[in-house]
């Protein structure tokens, strides 16, 4: 069923299990707190009531939250997040048992949870749901400044009154309450952060720096509370990074490179962050708190680097043997020779290749506003209110720029000699005759030819602008009532409203040289050239892409195709959601029972509106505003039981119908259409020689099901400085959405002036289809080592490891495959150290090879395997205790410390390299101090 574990990752299970082992001794002659029940209201594990002052600290303060909340969950401490080595939430988060992340550009952005990827979970600020800056809904992380949140919670077992609870589970981040910390506090951190690697462009920075500043304070006989914070970032990360356009079968029937597309990418992350909370209780009955949150991003990458076409490369121009080369350009020659290894070809060399020389740049800037104000009201003793209000909003820019430069125009210009020879991971390193790196030689235009539907001769690049908007506005109002004599303790009823708006623009531009032709990189914009040692070519042409293009040098010139045209889409969104849970406080033969029973009923009301374009001719496209949606009732149970069964020793069993909606690009109501004429005859049918076809979205798509079942056991020990825990879990996926062909009606669509003899066709969009199963196993350790003798007091370890199997089969027409985004095995593992002021912590995460999801120029979604990889991670510091300096800390960090790569291939083929992509390691040194 399940992958075997690389060597690492088994060495590091084999420790942490034999660990695993003494820990189950030692903690029978541990001293245990006395027996505690887990608590149903979530104020009751307010994790933000614990004061954290450091690694031991924050764990415990995370395992008591887990202990004590009613549904299976996993916590992250504040002091935890703050103190790692981490470029954003989600590397923290991917310690937790049952979550895993995929490194993008070297840093963590989305998480999976169980093997579900970022589509199934949903994410909380203070509980309420988060718009999301991505094209769909899932998060990235990297917009959250760790240093202004005080906890994460990750649910991976829903209950009633969760609002906005996601299939795979749900994350709540959440800030601080002044009135609980209970004291006044002023923090500020700085960090100084560099890759080793260096800066690999021109005009780029390989350092940077993160500050922060806190103030929690207490005013009015503590019954006004104040928190503010201001986290500013600037983060350089660097990549030398190989793309494989694909392996085709070369004449002999061995498979050869196509083309090949490589960079270097210098890149600088931005981010300011500003958190506020004002939180007000004047008496007994009345408890309110504002919270507002504001993040301003910016992400700038400088790509720069050379596409070689080989086997794919094609021929310019009706070239034979027979016509002078003035008119053609040859196609790439493989001479004889090459070598074979396994039916890859390895070595040899290409002639009459014509390279790309790229200069590129992705830009985003983004801002996401959050705001919440909730009122609790204590009616009576029995009776109380809760009424809740939130706003967010989410504004995104992009920029995603390519140019092109070469020996000549599409068939004049120099052609090159290539040696080439595929190394070990799977990168071509290459030997050339042309000097790439002279503005001379290579000058702005169309090597390629490409693009020449739209100008002549072909486009000297591209630019796309999308744009995306999302905004959230919500409401929710619930009492609950205080039961006596009754196996519940309390009951809880509610209802929320919320509306959702998210809009994608698809702004797409051609760009071309005045006049046609070659244009000499003027000398404003051009930069020293750019090393590509790595790939074996010494320097290609560097200059300011995006300056170039400002200045008017290049013509911009808007894409008139139909599918650009229909990219352009809107969804909104209206739910209402009641919902009734009763909180259980029993004993159940002798044994103390909690949790609790629910239901909600969730009515949703979702449309789109957005435009079906065909395309008439070359450059022409005709288009037709079109709207869609659907209403649907769904009815989620929910159950979590949580029985005490000795001291501090837990069975939890929680079952519940969970549901994920679609993505919202596939409930877009846009599509490409066409009409073809010599099709329209009497005699069509809808599913046979119809004029018409199309592909697109849908906007009546449900959303997907699962019914989900969960058991675990957990053992707490050490005063609940420790525990060990073992979980199972089965969703049993009653629907998934896929493509396939569907019958349309195309009434009122336009035809060009035809009458149509029919007016259904097919139409490739996505569906409701069958479902599928995912299971899993989940075992989790957190031990201090002075349970097993004094002199080890301050050391400890964390580890966990999850076995996870799923299968999909959503067309039964095509064979069952796995879920994209889940690795079987997911190992993670920390020691740590602190005592005396010391503290140090390495940690390393494992997870095998998974389906992946990345994105392409057009930010379309392409599904890849993904390598297996183990990253670690290490920090180590110094807090003065006493004297003149208490309160200052120095902190010394490095990510990715043993310089993981990052590598996607194709036919279950490893050396079918597609991505190839080296970060070098990062390191950071700081000082925090609190007073």
């Amino acid at each position: 069923m399940f992958q075997r574990l690389n060597r690492r990752a088994r060495l590091l299970s084999g420790v942490a299990f034999g660990a695993a082992a003494l820990m189950a001794v030692g903690s029978a002659h541990a001293q245990t707190a006395p027996a505690t029940t887990a608590q149903a209201d979530d104020q009751a594990t307010e994790v933000g009531e614990i004061v954290v002052t450091g690694i031991r600290r924050s764990i415990e303060a995370a395992i008591n939250a887990k202990a004590n909340n009613t549904s299976i969950v996993e916590v992250i401490s504040a002091e935890d997040i703050g103190k790692l080595p981490d470029v954003s939430i989600a590397e923290s988060l991917a310690r937790l048992p049952g979550v895993t992340m995929q490194r993008l550009d070297g840093r963590s952005q989305q998480i999976s949870i169980r093997g579900l990827g970022p589509d199934f979970t949903t994410a909380l600020l203070n509980g309420r749901e988060l718009v999301t800056t991505g094209d769909n809904r899932g998060v990235e992380f990297d917009q959250f400044p760790a240093e202004l949140l005080n906890s994460v919670v990750v649910y991976k077992t829903p209950d009633a009154a969760l609002i906005g609870q996601g299939l795979g589970g749900t994350v709540d981040l959440r800030t601080v309450r002044p009135l609980a910390y209970g004291r006044q506090a002023i923090a500020m951190n700085y960090r100084h952060e560099w890759n080793e690697i260096g800066a690999l462009n021109s005009g780029t920075t390989d350092s940077g720096d993160r500050y922060t500043i806190s103030y929690i304070d207490q005013f009015l006989d503590g019954t006004l509370g104040v928190a503010l914070g201001y986290a500013h970032m600037s983060s350089p990360y660097q990549s030398e990074r190989f793309n494989a356009w694909g392996y085709p079968n070369y004449t002999d029937g061995n498979l050869l490179t196509g083309g090949v597309k490589p960079y270097v990418m210098s890149s600088e992350l931005e981010r300011d962050g500003y958190m506020g909370v004002l939180e007000w209780r004047p008496n007994d009955r009345i408890h309110s708190t504002i919270d507002a949150f504001y993040s301003e991003f910016k992400n700038t990458q400088v790509l720069r680097g050379i596409e070689f076409p080989l086997a794919w490369g094609g021929s310019a121009g009706n070239c034979t043997v027979n016509v002078p080369s003035a008119v053609c350009r040859p196609a790439p020659s493989l001479r004889p020779g090459y070598t074979v290894e396994d039916g890859l070809i390895v070595a040899g060399t290409w002639d009459n290749i014509k390279g790309v020389v790229r200069n590129d740049l992705n830009k985003r800037d983004s801002n996401i506003t959050a705001l919440g104000w909730n009122t609790e009201f204590t009616l009576s003793d029995d009776w109380s209110a809760n009424l809740d209000l939130s706003y967010s909003k989410v504004e995104r820019n992009d920029v995603v720029l390519e140019t092109n430069a070469g020996t000549g125009r599409n068939i004049n210009g120099a052609l090159d000699t290539l040696g080439f020879q595929l190394t070990g991971d799977g990168v071509t390193r290459f030997t050339s005759r042309l000097n790439y790196a002279d503005p001379t030689l290579i000058r702005i235009t169309s090597p390629q030819g490409w693009g020449g539907d739209v100008i002549a001769g072909g486009q000297a690049g591209y630019m796309n602008t999308p744009s995306i908007e999302d905004e959230l506005k919500a409401a929710r109002f619930s009492v609950t009532r205080e039961l006596h004599q009754s196996p519940f303790k309390s009951i809880d009823f509610g209802f929320s409203y919320s509306e959702r708006q998210k809009s994608f623009v698809n702004d797409q531009f051609y760009l071309g040289v005045p006049g046609g032709g070659d244009l000499t990189v003027p000398t404003a914009f051009l930069l020293d050239p750019t090393d590509l040692g790595y790939l074996g070519i010494s320097a290609v042409l560097s200059y300011d892409a995006l300056g170039l293009v400002n200045s008017g040098a290049l013509d911009r010139i808007r894409n008139p195709n139909a599918d650009v045209v229909s990219g352009n889409w809107e969804v909104t969104e209206k739910v209402s959601t009641s919902y009734i849970r009763a909180n259980i406080d029993h004993n159940l033969f002798g044994m103390p029972l909690t949790g609790n029973v629910g239901m909600q009923f969730v009515y949703t009301d979702q449309s789109s509106t957005g435009f079906s374009a065909r395309q008439v001719s070359q450059g022409v496209s005709q288009s037709i505003a079109v709207s869609g949606g659907k209403d649907y009732l769904e009815i989620l149970p929910s159950s979590n039981f949580v029985l005490e069964v000795g001291d501090d020793a837990f069975v939890r069993f929680a079952a519940a119908r969970t549901l994920a909606r679609a993505r919202m690009n596939d409930m877009r109501a846009s599509r490409n259409y066409s009409f073809d004429a010599g099709k329209n005859v009497p005699g069509a049918t809808a599913d046979q020689n119809s004029p018409w076809s199309a592909s697109g979205g849908n906007p009546t798509l449900m959303p997907y099901i699962a019914d989900v079942a969960d058991i675990s056991f957990e053992k707490y020990f050490a005063n609940r400085k420790g525990y060990i825990s073992i979980a199972a879990f089965y969703k049993n996926l009653e629907s998934y959405v896929y493509n396939h062909d569907q019958i349309f009606d195309f009434t009122g669509y336009p035809t060009g002036g035809l009458t149509p003899v029919i007016n259904f066709g097919k139409s490739s969009a996505p569906d409701n289809g069958e479902g599928g199963w995912i299971k899993g196993l989940e075992l989790s350790i957190s031990a201090p080592f002075d349970i097993f003798h004094p002199a080890l007091e301050g050391f400890g370890a964390q580890f966990s490891a999850s076995m996870t199997d799923s299968e999909v089969q959503p067309d039964p027409t095509q064979p069952p495959t796995t879920l994209p985004g889940l690795s079987e095995d997911v190992v993670n593992g920390s020691i740590y150290y602190e005592r005396y002021g010391f503290q140090s912590r390495i940690s390393a995460r494992y997870r095998s090879d998974f389906l992946g999801e990345v994105s392409g120029f057009d930010n379309g979604r392409t599904l890849r395997s993904v390598a297996a990889e183990t990253v670690v991670d290490a920090q180590v510091g110094y807090e003065f205790q006493s004297g003149p300096l208490e309160g200052l800390s120095v902190l010394a960090q490095v990510n990715n410390l043993t310089d993981e790569p990052f590598k996607t291939f194709q036919n279950g083929d490893e050396r079918q390299t597609i991505d190839y992509q080296h970060y070098g390691r990062t390191f950071a040194v700081g000082l925090n101090y609190k007073f």
